[in-house]
């Protein structure tokens, strides 16, 4: 860009020699000003020489070059005559005003010359004047001076004369620190002329000093003396040349054994906290802490005196700090075995960073700051650790809730008030502890923004070791996992055999929400935070990080599934344990004729009817599939009931044997049908299975007997009036009438006579047995409505 505009750069160089020449005091300074590269043909130096120029001009350029170099210096010169004349104008005003300037001075300078001659002369006459009076008082000056020797003289001696009474003065009234200044500031006399003059004084001012360091001595080692009061008599018994060296030992004993004042009182922080209703009862509340405050100080005070008594204690003194904050640290880890907020905590670290402060003024180079960043990760630790203990203890009484149900629930309802008190207590214990982490992130207290690095990483691989001691836990409390029986609490040592049955579905249900809701509740939070406060971590993602939400949804799901299927397994085990009894106490070969449906089938309905109060209270209800319109099955039931009613109408064993044979046949045609499918979260799922489950051991166990023809006539009689019920609970009705027609099947192969019921007979026996069931239920209804009324 310079060099696409050259006549600009020429003419300010040109303006700004053309002012330097104008202004310039010294015109040689002008001259000096010009670069060292000024040749002949540069016409604004002071050595330009017109002709050597021309000359040269003439021999370097052609005519037309001389005429154009003609036309530029005429434009230059132009130039520089308006730039001259602006110059002029611009500065008109200031030349004026310069002008007034002047004549101004000129007209105040006149006469200041003879007033200044006046002056020089009043200046001479005074110092004249002061020389003869500094003369004619020079000699009573020094007899003044001379007298005031003598009188301070004077006054010495008598201090000296009167100092054993006020040494005997200051021990009446224990003003310590006056006689031993006293003593100490007539000591130089006393060295000078105390075996002359001051004899009598010098040996009544020794008998009480002797006195002064008796008494020094037994405020030292008083235990009713503060530390403060300790260490000044220290300080006076060093100022007497008392050799304080030797008491040393004891003294740091002393002190050691004072610091158990500074203890800080927790229980007392707490209570306060929980007194308080508001900010302004909350700062008198916390006034407790002021004599803590004031042992602090005193504490400061005897390490300050202790540090002039022994220089070389600096060490001592160190290691006395550091132990009285490791206490300080372990009260607090103590403490927080109990369940303790996040203010008293967040009170206790304060008054702790306060009591180092302080500490840290007098004793600088202990680094005592330093010090307690390093013990307090083990505290803070601590407290998380201890949240996290107390909020799986939390849950853990929640689920235990269902082995106590509260007079205020009834037994429809225990279940779900269990899992819903599992959910609050997790979720809500969960997002308390972030938001107690967020008060301490967001607390400006100097250890605390040290820590928040390694708090976030805490909190992290808090949750994941929390979620997988919640896992363990629940394998506990459902029985699948027996840990050895030391140091194992009798609520947690649950023997499989007796855990309820409804605990274990709560534990699925609660599974099921750790997955779906907790997570992702507290990944967002943590999410959230994380946004708030810059890291991620001291330790961040180099070895993977502490919380993983996968990973935990994945063992939760295992988990409830788990559960799940452990629940159907034990409900599925009593019942096959009530068919057990059943079938394996009476004698089926000399069964007698039935007369009515056997009771086993209404406490098989019971813990039917058990299983479905439990579900109604966890699970949510699904959508009916499988219905009889709809299953594969269902061909395959309708082909089986004509064959059964024309089995029921034969009346002789042949002919029931031909039957039995059909119905092989028929069974070799039917279509297969899916009996146990995947179990799904939802009431039918599971009470369907469950009833699959129970007819499969009855089933089984059919297989197990041989029967009489009154046997085979009974289990018929059972089956035929379960087929009802079974139906209306379970949403399979293709698989129920398949496995009570394997039962009946299984009962005429193990039967010596297999003739069935007539249907007459068998409608009879079943509305009996109907009509009893409806009467029983209908007062039942009516007892509970008189109950709750």
């Amino acid at each position: 860009m310079e060099m696409e505009d050259p006549p600009l750069d020429d003419k300010a160089r040109r303006m700004r020699d053309l002012l330097s020449s104008f202004y310039a005091p010294d015109p040689s300074m002008s001259a000096g000003s010009q670069p060292k590269g000024a040749s002949f043909d540069n016409i604004d130096t002071d050595s330009f020489d017109a002709d050597q120029y021309m000359n040269l001009l003439v021999q370097k350029a052609n005519l037309e070059g001389l005429l154009q170099r003609h036309v530029e210096m005429a434009a230059e010169i132009k130039n520089l005559d308006t730039d001259l004349q602006m110059l002029v104008y611009e500065n008109y005003n200031k030349f004026i005003s310069a002008t007034d300037a002047i004549k101004r001075m000129k007209s105040n300078i006149v006469g200041m010359e003879s007033n200044m001659e006046q002056l020089l002369d009043k200046i001479m006459s005074v110092q004249s004047r002061s020389d003869g009076v500094n003369t004619s008082l020079f000699g009573k000056r020094e007899h003044i001076e001379k007298l005031h020797r003598t009188r301070n003289l004077l006054r010495k001696v008598q201090f000296i004369y009167d100092l054993p009474a006020r040494l005997g003065k200051c021990i009446k009234t224990e003003a310590y620190a006056d006689a031993v200044r006293f003593y100490t500031g007539a000591m130089p006399i006393f060295k000078a002329y105390g075996e002359s003059s001051f004899q009598d004084c010098k040996r009544a001012s020794e008998e009480a000093v002797v006195t002064i360091t008796k008494n020094l001595q037994g405020k030292l080692f008083s235990d009713s003396e503060s530390i403060q009061t300790r260490a000044e008599a220290a300080v006076l018994l060093k100022q007497l040349d008392f050799p304080v060296d030797g008491l040393k030992v004891r003294l740091f004993e002393k002190l050691e054994q004072s610091m158990g004042d500074l203890q800080v009182k927790i229980g007392d922080i707490a209570g306060a906290l929980e007194e308080s209703n508001d900010e302004h009862e909350n700062n008198l509340q916390l006034g407790f802490s002021v004599p803590h405050d004031a042992s602090v100080r005193e504490f400061v005070e005897a390490v300050r005196a202790y540090r002039i008594i022994f220089p070389d204690s600096e060490s001592q003194l160190i290691k006395l700090s550091e132990d009285l904050i490791t206490k300080h640290f372990l009260t607090t880890e103590q403490y927080m075995k109990e369940r303790v907020s996040t203010a008293t905590f967040l009170r206790v670290l304060r008054i702790i960073w306060n009591d180092v402060l302080v500490i840290d003024e007098v004793l600088p180079e202990g680094l005592l700051h330093d010090y307690c960043f390093k013990v307090s990760q083990s505290a803070v630790k601590q407290y998380f650790s201890s949240t996290f203990s107390h909020l799986l203890q939390d849950v853990s009484d929640a689920l235990m809730n269902v082995h106590v149900k509260p007079k205020d629930v009834s037994e429809e309802h225990h279940l779900q008030v269990a899992l819903e008190s599992g959910k609050n207590s997790l979720l809500k214990g969960s997002m308390d502890l972030l938001l107690g982490l967020r008060q301490l992130l967001e607390d400006n207290l100097d250890l605390l923004v040290k820590l928040r690095e390694l708090m976030t990483d805490w909190v992290q691989a808090g949750f994941q070791q929390f979620f997988e001691a919640l896992d363990t836990r629940f394998l506990l409390l459902s029985g699948r996992n027996k840990l050895s029986s030391q140091g194992q609490s009798p609520r947690e040592g649950l023997q499989s055999e007796k855990v309820i049955c409804g605990l274990v579905l709560v534990l699925a249900q609660l599974s099921v929400f750790v997955e779906q809701t907790a997570i992702p509740r507290i990944t967002e939070a943590r999410t959230e935070m994380a946004a708030s406060f810059s890291g991620s971590g001291a330790r961040g993602y180099e070895h993977g990080p502490f919380f993983l939400p996968a990973e935990i949804c994945r063992v939760f799901r295992s988990a409830s599934e788990k559960f799940l299927h452990h629940y159907i397994n034990m409900r599925a085990y009593r019942i096959s344990v009530l068919l057990r009894k059943r079938f394996t106490t009476p004698n089926w070969v000399k069964h007698k004729e039935p007369r009515e449906v056997h009771m086993f089938v209404d406490l098989f309905l019971q813990e039917l009817e058990a299983v479905g109060n439990e579900v109604k209270q966890i699970l949510s209800q699904g959508i009916r599939k499988h219905r009889r319109s709809e299953s594969n099955g269902s061909t395959t039931s309708s082909l089986s009931n004509p064959l059964r009613d024309d089995k029921l109408r034969r009346s002789n064993t042949q002919q029931a044997r031909s039957q039995l044979l059909e119905t092989h046949l028929a069974k070799l045609f039917k279509q297969k049908v899916e009996i146990f499918t995947k179990v799904e979260f939802t009431r039918e799922s599971v009470v369907t299975t469950i009833i699959k489950l129970g007819l499969k051991s009855l089933q089984e166990f059919v297989r197990l007997q041989t029967l009489n023809r009154s046997g085979f006539q009974q289990i018929q009689l059972d089956i035929q009036f379960l087929r009802t019920p079974l139906k209306e609970l379970a949403e399979d009705e293709a698989a129920i009438d398949f496995l009570l027609d394997e039962v009946i099947v299984g009962a005429s192969d193990r039967c010596l006579d297999p003739t069935p019921l007539e249907p007459p007979i068998l409608d009879k026996l079943i509305q009996a047995k109907t009509a009893e069931t409806r009467e029983q239920n209908s007062s039942a209804a009516s007892s509970t409505t008189q109950q709750r009324l």
